[in-house]
């Protein structure tokens, strides 16, 4: 039974399944992207997330304690190096799992972790969403351009109406009082 286990464990021993992880960890800092089953995605994701977070703060201890989860150098350069560059102004969720169906021999739910940072295809540049904002007001700065021309053409007319009206009312007051005269 599974009572209190509150972790996957993969079908797995202790032993057996801390080398699986630190190996995942590995091959994904390595390679930025690879594809296992989702279970294993998923625990790869809740084990690897807090030592990124780690890599974030360049001291020592931190490297220390990011390499004992990994035991491998060349991991722990990459994570301090390229990755750690990338996920400084990210607050937490750094991997992605897309999945990708399931696999032909024993039917497993097949799925690709990745970095977010790292793929090209799914994350939005800043500068487009600046050149949305930005055409976007210029469009309203366009539209109201127009807008504006227009208010200052009904200003225009309403004081060329106004004008009238006061010569109309200066006409007919001269001619009440030339009546009046009369």
């Amino acid at each position: 039974m599974r009572h209190g286990k509150r972790f996957n464990h993969l079908g797995r021993k202790k032993g057996h399944r801390s080398a699986l992880l630190k190996n995942l960890s590995c091959s994904l800092i390595e390679h930025k992207r690879i594809k296992t089953t989702l279970a294993k995605a998923k625990a790869l994701r809740k084990y690897i997330e807090p030592i990124i977070t780690r890599s974030k703060t360049n001291t020592m201890h931190s490297r220390r304690v990011a390499f004992s989860y990994l035991q491998n150098k060349e991991a722990a350069k990459e994570l301090f190096g390229p990755i750690a560059a990338k996920v400084a102004d990210r607050p937490g969720g750094y991997l992605r799992i897309i999945k990708t169906g399931w696999r032909q021999g024993d039917g497993a739910e097949m799925a690709i972790i990745e970095f977010v940072d790292f793929n090209e295809t799914y994350s939005v540049k800043d500068d487009t969403k600046k050149k949305t904002r930005r055409s976007r007001r210029k469009k309203s700065t366009q539209e109201s351009a127009p807008a504006a021309e227009a208010t200052a053409a009904v200003e225009e007319t309403t004081e060329d109406v106004a004008e009238a009206a006061e010569d109309v009312t200066e006409e007919t007051s001269s001619e009440e009082s030339t009546e009046e005269e009369a």
